[in-house]
Order: structure tokens, then C-alpha cells, then sequence
């Protein structure tokens, strides 16, 4: 190495000198107004579009043979808003008649009558619109996006979602019911009220029992005894944004809501964090706002995953009463939720996983598919 003189070193730390002098002053970290502060640094925002949904969002398909995840992540990566996309694609499920879970042919409440609950949220617009124990209209999730856009409100409900809908131009129908659902709420009342007049409490039990008998017996899918479709995306800038959209829990009292139409519970959204929804038992998720939990998780730092499963623990936790425990003295109903961080990381948890697997639909450049969820728990829920 050549070793500098003294002379050298000073013309050559006067060369380094002038040119420091000459760089703005943002670009060394100091405003230009010399408050000595670092700048904010501002990157694109950049991540890999993906679209994830409970598994049923990989299973109905339109009439270009596209499931619902199919759709919303060609209408994301076409350019379109993701809430659209995730609308449209939601609203496949909405329209099966084989869905016995949302939307149309959806499974009624104990009265025979159909009754639909949605929620969406914007994450980029911090925007939010919702409907409940809406009757007569096959896509409640089209409603809920038109609450949201249209009015000061975040949830109509009853007749007065219903008019709603209907000063949107949307036709009311008599009867959502399908003769597949009809013919099952016929099979649960014979079931449950043969003599007619029961004893409350055992009528309420008996309720209960019958529809999970109509579960073990493979009439009702598993899945759509409590039903529901939850569906998050975000697109290559970050825009994140999710709906959820159910006919609620079946046979349910007439007017009675679960956590779906709820923000927090069976949906929540933050722009800058990510996005949460869920299906199954929205009483447990109702009571401890989970999915407004795994978003707050996720800002602390957690992966969606560990976002998710405490969520999971927090159920667990707050399920004391008796009849909601099985024999282990552990819940014995699942909750699932589905997660998508700001990045583009996504899970699928839940409660309980049988052993013939629970899935989640995903769709992302590889194509659609379904994944495993990561269980909380051992075993299943009896």
C-alpha cells in the first residue's frame, strides 16, 4: 500500500469536503430546514397479489368455470379495486344454490325464512359498510358495499336494510329458499317438534342436537351447519381489503345475528397492518372481537399465523360454560379464522382440525388451491 503524506491526506479529506457540501441536505439524513431530524424514507409499496378465503371460496364456480378465488385475483391483477374483485367473487358463492351456507338457498332460520348478513371493509379507503337479517336479496355483500359507499352508516338492518336495498334497484324475492334447503328445515322441524309443545330448555336442546344429528348423518355439510364465506386480497401496491358473507347459523331464532355482519368480529381491516375474517361458532368470536385481536396482533409484530391462533386461545379461554365443553372439557364447537398481512402473508387457523384435514382456499400467482389450517387443538370438536 502507498503510504500518504501529510500534505496528501489534507488535499484529499478538502476533495471529500466539498462534495459532502454539495449533497442536498434530505439525502444526509437532515431536513433542509436544519432541524437535524432523519428523514422519512418512502419505498413503493410492493408485494405479490394473493387472494384467500374459507375453502368454500375454491369450490362454486361461475359460468366461465371460475371459483370465487379464481375471479377475484384475475379482476385484482387485471386492475380493478380489490374490494370489487372481492365482492364479485364472493358473490359466485352467493348465487349457488349448492351452497347451502350463503346467499341464496342459503339454510333458514327456524321460522323457514332466509336470512343473510354481510360485512366489508376497505383497507386503503379506511371504509366500512354493512347489513343484517336481510330478507329477499341473494347477494347481501353487494348491499353491504353499497352501505358503505352510499350512506354515513357502517350497518343497516331488518326491513330497513331490506328498503334499502330495494332504493338500489335491487329485486326483493318472497323465498331464498332452494327445495334442497326447504326440504332440510322440513327434515329439522319434523325432528325436533314431533309432539309440538316441548319444555323450553329441552326444545332448545333438542334443536341443537337435531341439526348435528343431520351433520353425522352427511344431510348437512359440516362446514355450513354454521356456514359462511370470508374472502381478504390484496393487490401488487398493497391494497389490502376484505368481505365476509353468510346465512348464519341454522335454525337460528329468528333476527338473531352472529359475528359475521359485525366489524371486528367477523371481519376487520387496516390498511397498513392486514386483514382478518372467520366462520363457525360467531357467538365465541363475537365475544372477545377476534378478528379486530389478530389485526392488532399482527401490528405488534406477530406473523398471521401466531396472530391467529392466539385469537384461538382467547376462545378457548373465555368457554366455560358446560354445554359449550365436550368431554375433554375443551370447546365443542371450531372457529376458523383466515388472515393476510400487509405484506402479503397469509394463514389459515382454526379451533380444531379433523382429521381428514380443514383447508383454506388460496389463489395467488401458482394458481388457486387449498391449504391446510394450522389447528390450536388436538382431536376434533366431540
Amino acid at each position: 500500500m502507498k503510504k500518504v503524506n501529510r500534505r496528501e491526506f489534507v488535499q484529499a479529506t478538502g476533495v471529500v469536503a466539498a462534495a459532502v457540501a454539495a449533497v442536498p441536505k434530505t439525502l444526509l439524513g437532515r431536513s433542509s430546514t436544519g432541524s437535524g431530524q432523519a428523514p422519512t424514507m418512502m419505498t413503493p409499496k410492493s408485494v405479490k397479489p394473493v387472494v384467500i378465503s374459507s375453502a368454500n371460496g375454491n369450490r362454486s364456480k361461475n359460468d366461465k368455470g371460475q371459483t370465487a378465488v379464481v375471479n377475484a385475483f384475475e379482476m385484482i391483477t387485471g386492475g380493478s379495486d380489490v374490494l370489487d374483485a372481492l365482492i364479485a367473487g364472493v358473490n359466485i358463492v352467493e348465487l349457488d344454490p349448492e351452497d347451502t351456507s350463503v346467499g341464496y338457498g342459503g339454510l333458514p332460520n327456524a321460522d323457514g325464512v332466509v336470512q343473510l348478513d354481510s360485512c366489508c371493509m376497505h383497507g386503503s379507503n379506511k371504509r366500512a359498510g354493512g347489513v343484517a337479517s336481510l330478507e329477499g336479496v341473494r347477494t347481501p355483500s353487494k348491499v353491504a358495499q353499497l352501505v358503505m359507499d352510499q350512506t354515513d352508516h357502517h350497518l343497516l338492518v331488518g326491513k330497513g336494510a331490506q328498503d334499502f336495498a330495494r332504493n338500489m334497484g335491487f329485486a326483493i324475492e318472497d323465498d331464498l329458499n332452494t327445495d334442497k334447503s326447504r326440504g332440510l328445515w322440513l327434515e329439522w322441524k319434523r325432528r325436533i317438534d314431533p309432539g309440538h309443545y316441548l319444555d323450553p330448555t329441552k326444545r332448545g336442546r333438542a334443536g341443537f342436537e337435531a341439526g348435528l344429528q343431520m351433520v353425522r348423518e352427511g344431510l348437512i355439510d359440516p362446514d355450513h351447519y354454521w356456514g359462511t364465506i370470508n374472502c381478504d386480497g390484496i393487490s401488487a401496491k398493497g391494497e389490502i381489503c376484505g368481505v365476509t358473507t353468510t346465512s348464519g347459523l341454522a335454525w337460528k331464532i329468528p333476527g338473531r345475528l352472529g359475528d359475521s355482519p359485525i366489524l371486528g368480529a367477523g371481519l376487520y381491516v387496516d390498511g397498513e397492518v392486514g386483514a382478518a375474517g372467520s366462520t363457525g361458532r360467531g357467538e365465541a368470536n363475537l365475544f372477545g372481537l377476534c378478528s379486530m385481536l389478530i389485526v392488532e396482533e399482527m401490528r405488534r409484530g406477530r406473523h398471521p399465523k401466531d396472530a391467529g391462533l392466539e385469537a384461538c386461545r382467547r376462545i378457548q379461554r373465555n368457554t366455560i360454560e358446560k354445554r359449550l365443553l365436550n368431554d375433554r372439557g375443551l370447546p365443542n364447537f371450531n372457529v376458523n379464522f383466515y388472515v393476510l398481512s400487509a405484506k402479503g402473508v397469509y394463514a389459515g387457523v382454526a379451533l380444531y382440525a379433523p382429521t381428514d384435514g380443514s383447508t383454506f382456499a388460496v389463489c395467488d400467482e401458482k394458481g388457486p388451491r387449498l391449504e391446510r389450517v394450522e389447528p390450536l387443538l388436538d382431536g376434533s370438536t366431540t
